[in-house]
């Protein structure tokens, strides 16, 4: 009498046997928890569906343009572990040391010459915009 294998118990066996199922079957699914089924890919046209809670929607800030937020981003990039406060000379310094591409340091070479507390006082002083927070 064979029972499936000799390197574990019928019960262990009957479990993994479980398991496979749907793999050997062909058309299900391979998991014997739901919890572990993938999430299925929303179909076209059903992205916008997604609700997100007030104040979370993914998208741009108000108060700041889509080109600002890019360049915020790149400035945060190259510009975060410098000492701050810091003067314009300082960021120069930090922005070449750490080899920032070279539109980030003329950005940080065409500010005016002062001490900045962070990076979004030096996007303020570059025009790109502020975000309006309402909380």
């Amino acid at each position: 009498m064979e029972r499936g294998s000799d390197k574990h118990n019928p019960r262990l066996d009957d479990q993994q046997k479980h398991e496979t199922e749907g793999l050997i079957r062909g058309g299900g699914t391979t998991h014997a928890e739901e919890w572990k089924e993938p999430e299925a890919m929303p179909a076209p046209g059903e992205e916008s569906l997604q609700s997100y809670p007030p104040g979370h929607a993914p998208g741009t800030p108000e108060g700041i343009t889509a080109e600002g937020v890019d360049v915020r981003s790149d400035l945060a990039k190259w510009l975060s572990d410098a000492h701050w406060p810091a003067s314009k000379d300082e960021l120069v310094r930090h922005a070449e040391q750490v080899d920032a591409p070279d539109p980030v340091v003329s950005m940080v070479d065409s500010l005016p010459d002062r001490r900045y507390a962070n990076v979004a006082e030096v996007a303020k002083s570059l025009g790109l915009g502020v975000e309006n927070r309402r909380w």
